[in-house]
């Protein structure tokens, strides 16, 4: 590997070094008083977050972080891989990432002998990662472990929760690792990352508007930007993606989507034509709008209950039109809370979000020989149960 490593601390060259050497002087300034909404006085190591990757060319990138109040930056040149230690809480941590920019993968796979699919991370790591050992997806050093299985992040890592950063690295890292073994991580872009991505900080947590947004004055939204490591990852994601024959999609599919002929390419290539598109062009386009609206992938929640002026709840029949178009037996969603993982439909819904909190974990659904089972973060695995109608006052 060809890689020559500049390491910046507080000194930084040109017109974006002078930007960043202001950032670096106010985040000194700061150390005394506290930083965030949350944080305890002079805490600010609750603050901590990175690592951020800035491609400037096709071979050179800085690293990043928020650490301790300060911004250790390491500057990269390198032909082929990007490989540096963490500089923070994971110094331990090794990370490698392609020069060369990820591609987008196709959205149908067959002949998969096993599935998990999770969804509404939102941040919470801990909690991830003890569902993904206890299902067996990865080992206790955090490597994939589920071979030539697919694991399907359903939509929604970001928002709300304070390891967001956290939970998309590891998402990344075994991304490559699931690759390599003959299987596949599938991460569905859900409505929380697409209100990131076009800016909406609503329910961003303030453990990072209050630290590396103010410390930067890099926006939240450009954090993910074409040019950052992450925010180029995330541009090549799907909205759906269609696994033997079980469709996985973060909201669902609306009668109107296939009434539309919105297959999965064209909902996907839509999709991703969304992140970057502008309010002007959104406002007067069609199918765009189509794809972020109520009734869209990203927002549906029609499976669960139905809410008059928006969408009516799906018919049997309905529901059997949009299988049939799509060649599905079954669809997995997100985006609206179940009590627990639940059939639907006679199971040809199944949904994956959960509350955590009630819960005290993440559960997830197993697919395998046929067979859906749930799994919860203890190990568990039962028949996985048919749920009534969701409350509509809960989301």
């Amino acid at each position: 590997m060809d890689q020559e490593v500049d390491v910046v601390l507080r000194r930084t060259e040109g017109r974006l070094g002078q930007r960043i050497a202001l950032a670096v002087a106010a985040v000194v300034t700061a150390l005394v008083v506290p930083v965030a909404t949350g944080a305890q006085a002079g805490d600010v190591n609750q603050l901590n977050d990175g690592p951020h990757v800035y491609w400037e060319s096709n071979t050179d990138a800085i690293v990043f972080y928020l650490c301790g109040g300060e911004l250790p930056m390491q500057r990269y040149r390198t032909s082929s891989n990007l490989a540096f230690k963490g500089m923070c809480g994971d110094s331990l941590v090794t990370h490698e990432i392609p020069a060369r920019r990820p591609t987008i993968e196709s959205p149908e796979f067959s002949d998969v002998p096993k599935i998990f699919a999770m969804s509404d991370i939102h941040g919470d790591y801990d909690e991830l990662v003890r569902l993904l050992q206890a299902a067996g997806v990865i080992d206790e050093h955090l490597g994939w472990s589920w071979g030539t299985g697919h694991l399907v992040v359903v939509g929604d890592v970001f928002d709300r929760g304070d390891h967001v950063t956290e939970c998309l690295w590891l998402i990344h890292r075994l991304e490559r690792e699931a690759k390599t073994a003959g299987g596949r991580l599938h991460f569905l872009l859900g409505n929380h990352e697409m209100m990131v991505l076009r800016g909406d900080e609503r329910y961003v947590n303030p453990k990072y508007l209050g630290g590396i947004v103010r410390y930067t004055t890099i926006a939240h939204r450009d954090l993910y930007g074409p040019d950052m490591e992450l925010g180029r990852w995330l541009r090549t994601k799907n909205l759906a993606v269609k696994v033997n024959d079980i469709l996985f999609v973060h909201g669902g599919v609306s009668p109107a989507a296939a009434e539309r002929g919105l297959d999965i390419k064209a909902m996907n290539r839509t999709g991703r034509k969304l992140i970057d598109m502008r309010s002007n062009e959104l406002f007067f386009s069609d199918e765009p709008f189509f794809v972020n609206g109520t009734e869209g992938p990203l927002w549906y929640r029609g499976y669960h209950y139905g809410r008059e002026g928006r969408y009516e709840r799906i018919t049997s029949e309905e529901l059997d039109a949009v299988l049939g178009f799509y060649k599905a037996s079954a669809v997995v969603v997100g985006h609206s809370e179940r009590d627990r993982v639940e059939s639907l439909y006679e199971g040809r819904v199944y949904g994956v979000d959960v509350p955590v909190e009630d819960l005290g974990g993440f559960e997830g659904l197993l697919w395998e020989a046929g067979t859906f089972s749930r799994v919860a973060d203890d190990g568990t695995v039962e028949p996985v149960p048919s749920g009534g109608v969701a409350d509509p006052d809960r989301f």
